[in-house]
């Protein structure tokens, strides 16, 4: 559906439907240790959260047992 633009007598300025009244954002350079540490926070925000052991191999039962306590201690319900 296209949408004509109409001009009254009201308003003068003519618009096209290709012209934007917002100013463009500027670049932002995030430095690669931002980029590291998100990563970092994302991980560690799994571990806590959903690891219960698949990660941890032959350690899986302290894993799962330290990530346990690790819920509760954050309140994050997990039973």
């Amino acid at each position: 559906m296209r949408h004509v633009w109409k001009t009254t007598e009201m308003d003068s300025t003519d618009v096209s439907p290709t012209q934007s009244n917002t100013a463009a954002l500027p670049a932002i350079d995030v430095p690669a240790w931002a980029w590291a540490l998100v990563a970092f926070a994302v991980f560690a925000l799994y571990l806590v959260t959903l690891e219960n052991g698949a990660l941890a191999g032959g350690m899986a039962e302290t894993m799962h047992e330290f990530m346990h306590h690790g819920r509760h201690a954050v309140a994050v319900p997990c039973h």
